[in-house]
């Protein structure tokens, strides 16, 4: 049968579709090849909201194009997702050789779209326009966009042996900051039943799945238009609560969240539910108001330091972390200093630190006092001196200290010692074995990497242990 190769470039939002694409075209035959050189088919899933990510997967099929062609390989080329929906056509005519383009709302068509290729009854396709409807359908991850009676559900994809595993709980985006390009290439927000949800994880749970990652755009806008606020806890509070019940999960994390979303019952829910954990990633974005302002972002600095307060009192030693983005259109000085001293001021344990890039189509990319490469750079590179001082300090900080991780396999740089994660998210490598995977193990930390941890099993066996138990849980 037919191999083909799925390459993701981005967000766990494409992580996630790549794997229903992937289970979509095993399901219907193929096999999935290990490499580009063995595959068939090679499918690029891009994201579009950094530059980065769009270049790196320009570049790539540019190369696996180009050898292809040298080498007389016959295999097809295509690019799923966010790029993929943002530029349609323009991706056939600026690359020759690329054989197919899928948009964000097309995915559930890609093994039709394979096949046709294949079998030569269609020599190059591309698949992003939306149809009436398709804003309102989620199915097992991905939004159909489907006239109706048109066959097209995905089934989730098989899932291996693995610790730890995301569940799609909603698509799209109706933020509309203004550096942003989301909310064209996925459309408007749409929320998947909480009885799916809870399904699904309860399936995952039963295959031997741990620790369930939340996963949407901004998971804190979750079902505001279909579920009403019940005793005080909006929707997404509801769902969390709904997945915290399944009997066998030991953790519960979400992502993406937005700042404007941390209200009352969610920051309650945390000193609340012991298995959802306590590490809160909240993008900032820029530490100055005005710039705050400029980006639609719908919140103040002082009202999101205000959040972070009210998390570590009701979670004392919650992890936090967060994304930035230097250089947005007329930063000054000024506005740079505000983020550096609210960076100081948080202590954040993590940051996402990305340059500004012009998206097409964004209201910023229009905006007059685009700043120069040079003086992005610099800036970069002097935030992320602050960010590494205060993250790397942490990090020492909990050398001595014994913490809780959930082994997750093999480590992804040695694979002989082994990996796990404490509750705030901190990776910590050991030496391990196979009946270390899936536990909740203490572990005495010995000394640190960067941004990694190196420790010594304390106690070994604690897989039926509670959540909450751990010398150090918030950690």
């Amino acid at each position: 049968m037919p191999s083909v190769y799925v390459k993701t470039y981005g967000c766990q939002m494409n992580e996630r579709d790549s794997e229903a694409v992937s289970a979509q075209l095993v399901a219907r035959g193929h096999t999935l090849a290990a490499n580009e050189q063995t595959a068939d088919v090679v499918l690029l899933n891009t994201c579009s909201v950094r530059d980065l990510a769009e270049q790196k997967a320009l570049g790539k099929m540019q190369s696996l194009i180009g050898v292809a062609k040298k080498q007389k390989t016959g295999q097809k080329f295509g690019f799923l997702g966010c790029m993929a929906q943002s530029r349609g056509a323009e991706l056939l005519e600026q690359m020759p050789g690329l054989d197919l383009v899928i948009g964000t709302q097309k995915f559930h068509r890609t093994a039709d779209h394979v096949e046709a290729l294949l079998a030569g009854t269609a020599r190059r396709v591309v698949d992003t326009a939306e149809e009436a409807g398709s804003q309102n359908t989620i199915r097992e991850h991905l939004v159909l966009a489907e006239t109706p009676g048109t066959p097209g559900e995905i089934r989730p994809p098989s899932v291996p042996a693995q610790i730890s595993a995301f569940v799609s709980i909603m698509q799209g985006c109706n933020q509309h900051c203004t550096f942003c390009i989301v909310p064209s290439t996925r459309g408007e927000e749409r929320s998947r039943p909480i009885e799916e949800i809870v399904a699904e994880a309860r399936a995952l749970v039963a295959r031997g799945v741990k620790e369930i990652t939340l996963l949407g755009q901004i998971v804190t806008s979750y079902g505001k238009r279909d579920y009403p606020v019940v005793n005080g806890r909006g929707a997404f509070v509801q769902l969390i609560e709904a997945v915290h019940a399944i009997e066998g999960l030991q953790r519960l994390r979400f992502t993406s969240p937005h700042p404007k979303g941390y209200g009352a019952d969610l920051i309650e829910a945390f000193a609340r539910l012991p298995k959802l954990v306590e590490n809160a990633h909240l993008p900032v974005q820029s530490g100055s108001n005005r710039l705050l302002k400029l980006m639609h972002r719908g919140y103040t600095r002082e009202r999101y330091l205000e959040i972070i307060q009210q998390l570590r009192t009701s979670k004392p030693g919650i992890g936090v972390s967060t994304d930035i983005i230097v250089g947005f259109p007329g930063e000054t000085e000024e506005d740079f200093a505000e983020t550096l001293s609210l960076v100081e001021a948080v202590g954040f344990d993590m940051a996402y630190v990305f340059k500004y890039s012009p998206r097409r189509d964004t209201p910023a990319a229009a905006l007059p006092d685009q700043l120069p490469d040079a003086v992005i750079e610099e800036r970069h590179r002097r935030l992320l001196d602050v960010v590494n001082a205060v993250g790397i300090a942490k990090f020492h900080a909990l050398v001595g200290r014994t913490v809780q991780i959930l082994v997750e396999g093999p480590s992804r740089r040695n694979a002989a010692r082994y990996e796990g994660r404490t509750r705030c998210n901190k990776i910590v490598i050991f030496d391990g074995n196979e009946r270390h995977r899936g536990q909740l193990l203490d572990v005495r930390i010995e000394r640190v990497g960067t941004f990694t941890l190196y420790g010594d099993p304390a106690v070994v066996g604690l897989d039926n242990a509670p959540p909450s138990v751990a010398t150090d849980p918030a950690i």
